[in-house]
């Protein structure tokens, strides 16, 4: 029972953070399309996507230090997205010049996905280090 109960946590936070991406690669896109007319709820959207994310990284680390968590959903998908949304974009800065910014708070996020990626990869090969001295 206690299992499911975490199973359906994963999937709720997983199913938040996807949503959450979706809308801010959406809002992305947009505020270049609009010339940076979004960049005040691009703020907004970035900090709640960021919490959310060490959120569910967080939880699903220490599940998985605590021998309770099992599945496997590589962060690396949504490196491989956001990098190439931030090397279209900056491509884009640079091809309109004062037409397009890239907002700070895409690179800022940016580089919390990659933060969180190397710290989940770091703590997923401690574990593993743990498990084969047991």
């Amino acid at each position: 029972m206690k299992l499911n109960i975490l199973n359906n946590e994963f999937r709720f936070w997983r199913g938040l953070i996807n949503v959450w991406s979706i809308l801010f690669f959406t809002i992305i896109i947009s505020d270049f399309f609009y010339a940076n007319a979004y960049i005040g709820a691009l703020n907004a959207i970035a900090t709640i996507y960021v919490s959310i994310l060490a959120i569910y990284v967080s939880n699903k680390e220490f599940e998985r230090w605590y021998d309770r968590h099992q599945e496997s959903h590589p962060g690396e998908v949504f490196v491989i997205m956001w990098t190439g949304i931030v090397i279209t974009l900056l491509a884009l800065d640079f091809i309109y010049g004062a037409a397009y910014e890239l907002p700070a708070s895409v690179i800022s996020a940016y580089i919390a996905v990659l933060t969180i990626l190397v710290i989940t990869r770091k703590s997923k090969e401690l574990y593993k280090l743990q498990k084969k001295k047991k």
